[in-house]
């Protein structure tokens, strides 16, 4: 697979949607990861990320102007022990659960589809980071509906052992704007990841587009500490 500028692919639609980037720094000694939102209405433009324990949630901008929470109120990140689990919707809180009672992050997902949002059905977009031994592992997934036909749901898991530096994967809801939005299509987009955490969050929050642009999160583990740094940019502050 070829590797695609990741500048070059987040400025190449003006709405990929929601997308998240995994993958290990050029160095060798990070995992890398990047959670971005994006919105056309004025009710998914009113959200700001914010920390909750080890991950994140979503909130309202200003409350006054939240008309349905549903789809878009969710903790996208969460932390279940050696495991980060990074999704675009409330099933980061269904593979946490089911993983911490012993189902694996696929069967996890069996339980959930594509969301109701009928015409677009935009798709369940989710992540998992495995941390052991100063190393890593992750695995991306997709739930959609069948070329926009919400009687199917096609469900796809892509799984990456022994991630190459400077090396990650791109994977986000829409191949472009459009109505109905269409969804993303084939696998995760190889794509290059630098070392410098600030370096990549300016990537990727100035290759968005500027209009549709609403959150980004950032982080950096070290493999050999175990430590992180976050970063949150928010349109909205």
């Amino acid at each position: 697979m070829e590797m695609k500028s990741l500048s070059a692919e987040l400025s190449s639609t003006s709405y990929p949607g929601r997308g998240i980037i995994i993958g290990k720094t050029a160095d060798g000694t990070k995992a890398a990861i990047a959670y971005f939102i994006m919105g056309r209405s004025e009710n998914s433009r009113n959200r700001v990320f914010v920390t909750e324990g080890e991950g994140i949630r979503t909130e309202a901008f200003d409350p006054s102007k939240l008309e349905d929470p549903s789809l878009i109120i969710y903790a996208p990140v969460r932390v279940l022990g050696n495991k980060t689990i990074v999704t675009n919707g409330d099933q980061t809180d269904t593979v946490y659960d089911l993983m911490k009672d012993g189902l694996t992050f696929e069967q996890s997902l069996r339980t959930r589809e594509f969301e109701p949002d009928a015409p677009n059905y935009t798709p369940r977009i989710s992540g998992l980071l495995e941390f052991e031994d100063k190393a890593f592992t992750y695995q991306m997934s997709i739930l959609k509906s069948n070329n926009g036909n919400p009687a199917q749901c096609n469900r796809y898991t892509f799984s990456y052992d022994n991630p190459v530096a400077g090396e990650g994967h791109f994977i986000h809801t829409y191949m472009g704007d459009g109505n109905p939005l269409p969804s993303y299509e084939g696998e995760p987009t190889l794509v290059n990841i630098p070392n410098d955490m600030n370096e990549f969050a300016d990537t990727v929050w100035n290759s968005l587009n500027n209009e549709n642009k609403v959150s980004l999160f950032i982080r950096f583990v070290d493999l050999n500490t175990g430590n992180y740094e976050t970063k949150i940019i928010n349109k909205n502050n």
